[in-house]
């Protein structure tokens, strides 16, 4: 199996700890936002879109601590990413 290319992910310097704040609009935009990305390199490399995956994953945690999650729409956001991400990860080729 080739590895995967080197890529540079938009939404990790996006995902940085704290980088939202209390306000859970633009952490939901930009959640839709990495999952768009991740599903368009799946769809031309399955090992890339996985490492985008496993990274979001990584990075979603810290860059939501301080947002408000009273209404739980921030939790849906998450919940359906995973969702949507785990799959890529699970098809991925073993290496």
């Amino acid at each position: 199996m080739p590895a995967a290319k080197a890529r540079s992910w938009i939404f990790r310097s996006r995902f940085r700890a704290g980088a939202f704040g209390w306000r859970s609009d633009l952490a939901i935009k930009r959640i839709k936002q990495a999952v768009a990305e991740i599903k368009k390199a799946t769809r031309k490399d399955k090992v890339l879109g996985a490492e985008g995956a496993v990274i979001f994953l990584e990075k979603v945690s810290g860059a939501l601590e301080h947002v408000d999650s009273s209404s739980g729409a921030i939790a849906t956001a998450v919940n359906r990413a995973i969702e949507t991400l785990v799959p890529n990860v699970r098809q991925a080729p073993k290496a």
